[in-house]
């Protein structure tokens, strides 16, 4: 970590434009904007960092907002940007505003943009691993919204004591397109509603993680940021949005957590001693957000309507709590070894100063506790001390210089001057020599000295492998003892094995012998029952026949019985013609009888062939559950068969685990008993046959060594050979889950078909119901047509009483008064005009009824036409739509992929760029790019490294550096 420095968290607030509703009920426009930092709202100024008018467009606001944390973010920092205020004040709008408008989207897509812009512009050496999480509080539960199966998810800690959301999904991603599909899919699950003040209310609060970690591949140095970017629920009042039932639980616990927001607010205001962070699952995700190590900017959205004022200055003077809050910043690093060494150096240096401090302190002050007076000169001074400390260490560095003896005597004559002074070079010489000589000697000392300690380091370190080679011998010893138990038993088991596979082989082929012959005896039964079956249908045409026959027979003689009555009735018999009629009688008796005995044996045939044929069946039955008994038998046996197989199988690669096991084992005991020998001859300087001894077991270790590399190459073919089965295994696989895919689709198709095909038949209910009711409401009409035609013809028949009565007394009065009679008449020739009309009117309308009920089966018929031209155009409609759809996918395809190929080229021109790591998860499929299931760089390809990482660098795909 790096120097930590405090900074207060910045608060910008912003207005909305007034809304329909609020335009319509006349509402003011309350806030007046002085300067860039300043609102008043009733007479009073309310000071930020920058407060937005409602004409600030969504690239402004990110501008002033948000774009100094994304740097900040990719430096190191933890950064977080959330909005607060009342419903429908244009928090969401300012967070996410549109996500896939240039113009109209908010904060959050923007900084998805810019991170990845800021990182392709930066340094090549940099290495980015990105992921993202998205999760809401909802009813103070938190809800993983990229997995809804995790529904109440806790509030850990780190080892720093920094909260996060544990078993939260974590999206690795490596463009701006799979971060935006991850915020799509997580918006898609969030929980909105309408309430009277927002037709789209958020009814939890959302939170948006972004984590970067970078790596400098060059100097090895790793950065790490978090980003969190919330958008709050709204606080409400219950009277202005009509909330009931579960939406008014919503706004308790929306309430609830932003009153826990504003707890936390005025205690780091206010520089309280305890902070509530635990009161709401919010605050404690935000806890290093607010009054921690992160860059932290609000924005306060506000309603400018006179309706909400009260809303508004509530907001307002939350904000300006916020903005005395001072966060404690610090960049996140890793330092490498070498920046750990040199840290820990600078701390060593450090200590030491201190230290010489100290003792200079503690002598200073003994001497005061001993009474004596310190000099000014003498005191502690940081610079005095610095250099006297320097001196020493340069003293101490020095060595003293030797000076050459005078005599004792007077002056030296001039030869004798010049014999001292070639004397003296000549002993300075050979001074200088015995002191290289000694140099020399004292270095070769210190060398044996270093390589005799080498040499006992070596030799004790040689005992402790003996010693350990020794217990390593003895448990190999005791292992391998084992491994022989063990293979014995397994050999033991194995012939057990054996033995049973042959048992059951030998039974396996009983019982197919048994079924052969049961097979064989089930066709030879089933042809003498074809055959039976072939008799019984001749016996059953010979009896119909001899039915037949009798009943013509019976028919003939009862028509000559009936003859012979008639003859007899008639008296036209003769007597002498008795005898001749007794005879027919007799012959016709005896020809009955023998048709009787005839119908009785075919009776008796049939029956006997009827017993036959049930007898038959019940064998046929009975032989095809024995069929069934033996096939069962049969699948059972080959199921012991391949699970017999298996374990075999399993027991010969355990076999060769084993053999492989004792072979190294050997091998290993093959090198300490050789290491034991060479350290016996060592010992006893028999350094000769010890080498020998060395080459003879290194021949021999080359030898099992090779034997050894021979079985592994065939274990390592045995393996390829499994490897490709188990890959066509994999495609065989993937080719049935596509099918089952596919299968799932149409299944799909189908049952949307259906529920059109319901909805529709729903409609033609309900159209059938309609027709009904006017069905019904036309007969009602034709009853009351019908009860006025009625009154009508009653009336028609009291005017013509009253009309004849009144022409009785127009005559009666004819006589008086003539000119009278001639007006009556007028009078009644106009009313029987009108009863003409009238009648022809009625004659008119049951006409044009018996014409419309002739014409409403028509029209139902028209009807039912027009129903099935309009399911005709609806399903040519949606075939256009999915065609237009289609289209519109592939030339999207084809822009995204001339899009790539421009950015790459372009890439390439700009020369390089960071990497965006993307790694790939133990038990997950490579996940390729939306747009381009595989991107290749030239001459690269697709790589996966062995640490399960995929480098993305420059829109393309780069290979890692400890990939294989």
């Amino acid at each position: 970590m790096a120097d930590p420095a405090e900074c207060t968290i910045k608060v910008m607030c912003r207005f909305r434009p007034l809304n329909n509703s609020e335009v319509e009920r006349g509402d003011q426009y309350i806030p007046k904007f002085q300067g860039e930092e300043s609102v008043v709202i009733a007479a009073k100024p309310y000071v930020f960092d920058r407060v937005f008018a409602s004409n600030t467009t969504q690239e402004q606001v990110y501008n002033a907002c948000a774009q100094k944390i994304v740097k900040d973010v990719l430096e190191g920092y933890n950064g977080t940007i959330f909005a607060y205020g009342q419903t429908s004040s244009g928090k969401t709008h300012t967070m996410e505003g549109n996500l896939h408008d240039p113009d109209g989207m908010g904060i959050i897509p923007r900084i998805v943009q810019d991170i990845f812009n800021y990182i392709y512009s930066m340094d090549e050496n940099l290495e980015f691993h990105i992921k993202v999480s998205y999760f809401e509080i909802y009813l103070d539960k938190i809800r993983d919204l990229l997995d809804v199966s995790k529904t109440n998810l806790a509030v850990h800690e780190d080892k720093n004591r920094v909260p996060y959301v544990k078993g939260c999904t974590e999206r690795f991603v490596c463009s701006p397109d799979e971060v935006m599909d991850t915020i799509d899919e997580g918006k898609s699950n969030r929980h909105v509603a309408v309430t009277n003040m927002n037709e789209h209310s958020s009814r939890s609060h959302s939170i948006f993680l972004i984590n970067v970690k970078q790596e400098n591949t060059q100097t090895e140095q790793k950065l790490s940021g978090k980003l969190f970017l919330v958008d709050l629920a709204g606080s409400e009042k219950v009277s202005k949005t009509g909330a009931e039932g579960a939406v008014l639980d919503e706004a308790k616990n929306i309430n609830k957590s932003l009153s826990a927001l504003g707890n936390v607010i005025s205690a780091l205001a206010e520089s309280s001693g305890y902070v509530p962070y635990r009161d709401s699952k919010m605050t404690r995700i935000l806890q290093d957000s607010l009054g921690g190590n992160c860059r932290t900017t609000i924005v306060i959205c506000c309603s400018p309507s006179s309706y909400n004022e009260s809303e508004t200055k509530t907001t307002l003077m939350f904000g300006q709590r916020a903005k005395t809050i001072k966060n404690t910043v610090c960049v996140n690093v890793e330092l490498t070894a070498e920046q750990w060494k040199k840290k820990y150096e600078r701390e060593k240096e450090k200590n030491k100063t201190l230290r010489n401090t100290i003792t200079w302190l503690e002598n200073e002050l003994n001497r005061w506790r001993n009474g004596e007076t310190v000099p000014t000169d003498e005191q502690y001074d940081k610079e005095k001390a610095s250099e006297a400390l320097a001196v020493v260490e340069l003293a101490s560095g020095e060595n003293m210089a030797s000076t050459p003896n005078v005599p004792a005597g007077g002056r030296l004559t001039d030869v004798a001057k010049e014999k001292c002074e070639a004397e003296l070079v000549k002993l300075y010489k050979q001074l200088d020599d015995k002191d290289d000589e000694i140099n020399q000697q004292s270095q070769l000392a210190e060398k044996l000295k270093q390589q005799m300690l080498e040499q006992e380091e070596l030799l004790a370190s040689s005992r402790r492998d003996h010693e350990g080679m020794q217990v390593e011998l003895s448990r190999l010893q005791q292992e391998n003892d084992a491994s022989k138990e063990e293979v014995k038993e397994v050999l033991q088991a194995l012939e057990e094995l054996a033995v049973n596979y042959d048992q059951k082989s030998q039974e396996v082929e009983d019982k197919s012998r048994d079924y052969d012959a049961l097979s064989e005896e089930l066709s030879q039964k089933a042809s003498v029952l074809a055959s039976l079956d072939t008799e019984l249908q001749k016996l059953k045409e010979m009896t119909n026949h001899q039915r037949k026959r009798v009943t013509e027979m019976m028919s003939s003689l009862l028509k000559d019985l009936a003859e012979i009555g008639v003859t007899v009735g008639s008296n036209d018999i003769k007597p002498e013609g008795s005898g001749v009629i007794d005879e027919e009688f007799t012959v016709a008796r005896l020809f009955i009888s023998k048709l009787k005995s005839e119908v009785k044996t075919l009776v008796k045939r049939k029956k006997e062939l009827e017993s036959s044929q049930s007898e038959s069946t019940k064998k046929n039955d009975e032989n095809d559950k024995e069929l069934a008994a033996c096939q069962l038998r049969i699948s059972q046996h080959e199921a012991k068969i391949k699970s017999l197989t298996e374990y075999l199988q399993n027991v010969e690669q355990k076999k060769r685990q084993l053999e492989e096991n004792v072979d190294s084992l050997n091998e290993e005991l093959v090198k300490i008993s050789a290491q034991e020998k060479v350290h016996a001859m060592e010992k006893e300087n028999e350094i000769q046959t010890a080498n020998e001894v060395k080459e003879a077991v290194e021949k021999q270790i080359h030898s099992h060594r090779e034997a050894h590399q021979k079985q592994i190459s065939s274990l390592r073919d045995e393996l390829d050979i499994k490897e490709k089965l188990i890959t066509e295994l994999q495609d065989l696989n993937q080719k049935i889950m596509l099918e089952q895919e596919r299968l799932r689709v149409e299944h799909e198709k189908l049952k949307a078909t259906d529920q059109e095909k319901s909805r529709k038949l729903h409609d033609l209910t309900v159209m059938q119901d309609r027709r009904e009711q006017a069905r019904q409401d036309l007969k009602g009409l034709e009853e009351t047509v019908a009860k006025e035609l009625q009154t009508l013809h009653n009336l028609r028949k009291l005017f013509v009483q009253d009309l004849a009565t009144r022409v009785k007394k127009s005559a009666e009065m004819d006589s008086d008064d003539t000119g009278g009679s001639a007006a009556q008449k007028q009078k009644i020739s106009f009313l029987e005009n009108n009863l003409e009309q009238l009648t022809k009117v009625h004659k008119q309308l049951v006409r044009d009824n018996a014409d419309l009920r002739c014409e409403l089966p028509k029209l139902e018929k028209r009807l039912r036409a027009t129903a099935e031209r309009v399911k005709a155009l609806e399903t040519a409609l949606k075939e256009a739509k999915e065609n237009a759809a289609r289209d519109r996918k592939r030339y999207q395809t084809e822009v995204d992929r001339i899009k790539e190929a421009v950015r790459a080229k372009n890439m390439a021109r700009r020369g390089h760029s960071a990497q965006i790591a993307k790694p790939i998860r133990p038990g997950q499929p490579p996940i390729a790019s939306p747009t381009h299931p595989g991107v290749t760089r030239p001459g690269g390809g697709i790589f996966q490294n062995n640490q399960s990482a995929m480098g993305i660098r420059g829109g393309g795909v780069k290979q890692d550096k400890n990939s294989s």
